[in-house]
């Protein structure tokens, strides 16, 4: 079979077994503790109006206690109703708990941890299932197998994750506050890889089949991204709750991503999210020629290597410590990925237009979308400066990828990403680009991460005679997911190609691609050749009603709103608090924040 070692998430982990257990053990054991103040808070309400209620014993009662076995059913009923209220997928959320919730019905503080273990097992059971039965599946054109291909990548990506999200936690629970964030990106990020294997799949009975295999996968992952959500509010609101009793300011002491009371966002006075450590923001604000790499590579041989996948080659896996990799001027004509096991990697070059890495791969030359990025990376808190990437196959060969970033708490300061369709691919997880620059012409920001780009250029180009321009296509298929698109203080303008024909193109700032698409652009300068209504649908009336669409403090004669789409979902005017929620700290924020609780200065918007 397959994926007959998926269920086993990796060697180190299969041999470590036991220790494995007890860290879920962990796990369920937090939540239960954060979950059992509502449940035995619903317990307490029900029982005192039970008891009010029936003062008398209940006729029942003579007959050895019948009666109490029914009250506590119903109880049990109203609790897995309870908790599955603000699921999507609310009958299989009811059938997973009900009968959890009912064996534990006598002792509420046990039933949290049932249903905890339920919610996490039902998910982790679908993959494992979805597995199992693709393999099953008969693909015959090479599209489809190759589509497979990218699925069986994914599906690993998927247990990995829901890895992740059971062995990553604190064993207090404020350790566990902190590691809300994390828990609901990669939720988000499994729920994402699902959706990606799909569409790399063209229309017909293969992509069908894919399709309801995956189904019960999505809705399981949902119920538990709903639930995590549903902790996290009930968090909030109990330690606002606690800091006004206290009287005090409470952002610094309670869930990492609680706003400041003030409304500004905590970052540093380069607008560098939390999680940015100090190393690295001294890093970031440092000219490229004062870091001192541990590896140089260099196409001439005066360095260690000649090739950056050499290079990476070389590299100890999951390392601790940041490896510096300093990649000299030079077209390097490779198709580099940075795999999950290479963490902590910084690469700069002299500049993004000297140190560029370039490829070709496209769709049209039977390539997935998924598959065609000339630089991918994976690797956890990869750090990119200086560096161009891109992918020269051109506006005919369609989608077609300079650069795919799947790696959470990745940075990339002062890059360029050039192509035409789909250039750069900001797949899932948490990342933040500043001062890049950004070029293509169909959906060439796309993916489902939480991402900002903040101060960056975003250049569209000249496109096909029977093509139009959309800068975004963000992905966020969920409601639940925490994702989405913010372009901060950005400047939006044509190239010179683009320039003296751009009335004969329209241009769009976005379109949704997913059913809950989000993407916020604020405090950003709009040139005039974007179109008038600013967002294009994505085919009928799909999404406009359930996707997030926002615009705050724009200038440039593009910003003007008044003739924007009419769509339910797109918000012409936010408040200036709303827009706060989507500024660095509290859109990035993650349980990974260490820094230096000192350098916290009120840097949110910019005016």
């Amino acid at each position: 079979m397959a994926f007959e070692e998926f269920g086993q998430l990796s060697r180190r982990r299969r041999e470590e077994r036991a220790q494995i257990k007890k860290k879920v053990l962990i796990l369920v054991l937090v939540l239960i503790i954060l979950a059992a103040a509502v449940v035995a808070g619903v317990f307490a309400f029900l029982n005192s109006k039970k008891s009010k209620g029936n003062n008398a014993p209940s006729s029942s009662s003579e007959g050895g206690g019948g009666g109490g076995g029914e009250d506590a059913a119903k109880l049990s009923n109203k609790i897995v109703q309870m908790l599955c209220d603000p699921t999507d997928y609310r009958q299989k959320c009811e059938e997973t708990l009900i009968k959890v919730v009912h064996t534990n019905a006598s002792t509420p503080t046990i039933a949290p941890k049932a249903i905890i273990k339920a919610a996490i097992s039902a998910a982790a059971d679908e993959v494992v299932k979805a597995i199992s039965q693709s393999g099953k599946f008969k693909f015959d054109t090479p599209d489809e197998k190759a589509a497979y291909d990218v699925c069986k990548k994914l599906f690993k990506d998927s247990v990995d994750e829901l890895g992740e999200a059971l062995l990553h936690t604190g064993q207090e629970i404020k350790d566990f506050k902190s590691k809300i964030p994390d828990l609901k990106t990669w939720l988000s990020a499994v729920y994402s890889y699902q959706e990606t294997c799909i569409d790399a799949f063209p229309e017909g009975e293969s992509k069908n089949n894919i399709q309801n295999a995956l189904n019960s996968t999505k809705e399981y992952v949902g119920n538990s991204l709903a639930l995590v959500s549903q902790i996290s509010s009930f968090l909030q609101k109990f330690a606002a709750a606690a800091a006004a009793r206290r009287a005090q300011p409470a952002a610094r002491h309670l869930l990492a991503h609680t706003a400041d009371p003030s409304g500004a966002s905590q970052v540093d006075a380069e607008g560098f999210p939390e999680w940015v450590g100090r190393g690295e923001r001294r890093l970031l604000t440092k000219a490229v020629v004062n870091l001192v790499p541990n590896i140089t590579v260099a196409k001439d041989g005066s360095g260690n290597f000649t090739s950056i996948n050499e290079c990476l080659k070389s590299l100890p896996e999951n390392s601790k410590e940041r490896i510096y990799i300093y990649v000299k001027t030079g077209i390097y004509k490779e198709y580099v990925t940075v795999t999950k096991k290479m963490v902590n990697i910084t690469m700069y070059g002299d500049g993004s237009q000297k140190t560029v890495v370039t490829g070709d791969k496209n769709f049209v030359d039977g390539v997935r979308t998924y598959e065609t990025a000339t630089f991918a990376v994976m690797g956890e808190g990869f750090v990119g400066i200086a560096m161009g990437f891109r992918n020269t196959a051109g506006p005919e060969k369609h989608q077609a990828v300079a650069l795919r970033v799947q790696a959470d708490r990745s940075i990339f300061l002062n890059c360029r990403m050039e192509a035409y369709q789909d250039t750069l691919y900001a797949q899932t997880h948490r990342q933040f680009y500043r001062s890049c620059y950004i070029t293509g012409t169909i959906d060439f920001i796309f993916g489902d991460a939480a991402a900002i780009f903040q101060n960056c250029l975003i250049i569209v180009r000249k496109p096909m005679n029977n093509q139009q321009n959309i800068i975004t296509a963000q992905g966020r298929a969920d409601r639940h997911e925490n994702t989405g698109f913010v372009l901060h203080n950005c400047r939006i303008r044509p190239d010179k190609s683009l320039e003296p024909v751009k009335k004969k193109f329209k241009t769009y700032l976005g379109r949704p691609w997913k059913e809950f698409s989000r993407t916020i652009v604020m405090e950003t300068s709009i040139e005039d050749f974007v179109d008038p209504a600013g967002w294009m649908p994505w085919q009928g009336q799909f999404a406009l009603k359930t996707l997030y669409y926002a615009e705050y403090g724009n200038h440039g004669p593009g910003a003007d709103v008044s003739k924007r789409v009419k769509w339910p979902g797109y918000k012409k005017a936010i408040s200036r608090k709303e827009a706060e929620g989507y500024t660095v700290t509290p859109f990035l924020q993650g349980s990974w924040i260490k820094n230096n609780p000192n350098v916290l200065v009120h840097l949110g918007l910019y005016n």
